[in-house]
């Protein structure tokens, strides 16, 4: 397993980190995912140690909780050897204190995830969203705290604008605050959004990127293409609004380019689309999740090898879609080259 920093940071991650999203399966948004108990998850656990697969990401609303539970139950006796990340600031509950990212919200959360967990720390503490009610100021001011008092090591944020971490930051540096230094973010093959302001506001402030649902949300999985309905039981039919939407026509043509580029080198559809993201810029991190031991298996063998340029270019040019305002290609031609850095790959960012 190749272990890369976490942004500017002196923390090291391994490229590929576990999502324990599927387990619990308590509740009826987040719990959807999966089911994984306890003696399942300390499988599946110790099936991504033995790979050197050392983060697992979690979240509070994860099965209402239940997610940091089994996580908690699964990483017994394995603490020392496991980096714990979890996330707050979506609600939990409909009451006024049970959402967002106030001082109360933030040192509750905090208590409540290491009593679920069954430990002292976290090793990375997310903001799941931006919460515009509270001032970045008590935020980050709460989460000092919490570094000074030794529950949390590092903090990160997850799912912000580019101007609401950049605000975050210039607040940290001002007030010598502890600094995101990740991002966990939405990125794939079928969604590269991410490319156009938070890759290079990453690149240019040293923070990593965590990327959730590298498949899309289960899109890239093989199992979805031209003519094939959804196969009976895919989580697709009941969780497809939880990740961002993909055009049809989008979609089919980078999975007809997945399906060449696997037909060439003889790896899987999913290994093909997680390879793919960890060439890319700014990424520390991809997320891998699994309900069951081949899945994670097969996702494991993303890593120990390397797209070939031609294949990775082939996929490039098959998910690129027209950059939005104010990333007009305009900037690229005559004349407006030099008002731009390099670009990588389609993604403005100077490396």
């Amino acid at each position: 397993m190749e272990y890369r920093s976490l942004g500017a940071s002196g923390l090291k991650v391994p490229a590929l980190s576990f999502g324990a999203g599927t387990f619990g399966g308590r509740g009826p948004l987040f719990g959807a995912w999966g089911t994984t108990d306890a003696r399942q998850a300390r499988r599946l656990v110790g099936i991504c140690l033995d790979a050197g697969v050392t983060l697992f990401d979690t979240a509070d609303v994860y099965s209402d909780g239940a997610s940091e539970e089994v996580l908690g139950q699964a990483i017994k006796g394995r603490r020392d050897e496991v980096l714990i990340s979890t996330k707050t600031s979506l609600p939990t509950g409909d009451g006024p204190a049970e959402a967002g990212s106030s001082r109360s919200r933030l040192i509750r959360a905090c208590e409540d995830a290491l009593r679920r967990l069954g430990t002292d720390h976290l090793d990375l503490f997310q903001m799941h969203a931006f919460d515009a009610g509270t001032p970045v100021e008590e935020v980050l001011a709460t989460l000092d705290d919490l570094v000074r008092a030794g529950k949390v090591r590092y903090v990160g944020a997850s799912n912000f604008s580019g101007w609401q971490l950049m605000k975050s930051l210039a607040a940290a540096e001002r007030d010598a605050r502890p600094r995101y230094v990740g991002h966990q973010v939405y990125y794939s093959l079928a969604g590269r959004d991410y490319e156009w302001e938070l890759m290079p506001l990453g690149a240019d402030q040293g923070v990593g990127a965590i990327v959730w649902s590298p498949l899309a949300w289960g899109r890239l999985t093989g199992k979805v293409r031209r003519g094939k309905p959804l196969p009976p039981g895919s989580r697709l039919h009941d969780t497809a609004s939880f990740a961002p939407p993909v055009e049809d026509a989008h979609l089919f043509r980078v999975v007809d380019a997945l399906d060449e580029v696997a037909a060439r080198t003889g790896r899987t559809v999913p290994q093909i689309a997680i390879a793919w993201l960890l060439q890319r810029p700014t990424v520390a991190s991809v997320l891998v999740g699994a309900r069951n031991e081949e899945q994670l298996r097969q996702n494991l063998g993303a890593v120990g090898w390397s797209l070939e340029p031609e294949h990775a270019a082939l996929l490039d040019a098959a998910s690129e879609k027209e950059a939005p305002y104010p990333y007009f290609p305009y900037r690229r031609q005559e004349g407006f080259a030099r008002l731009d850095p390099p670009l990588v790959a389609g993604a403005g960012v100077a490396l």
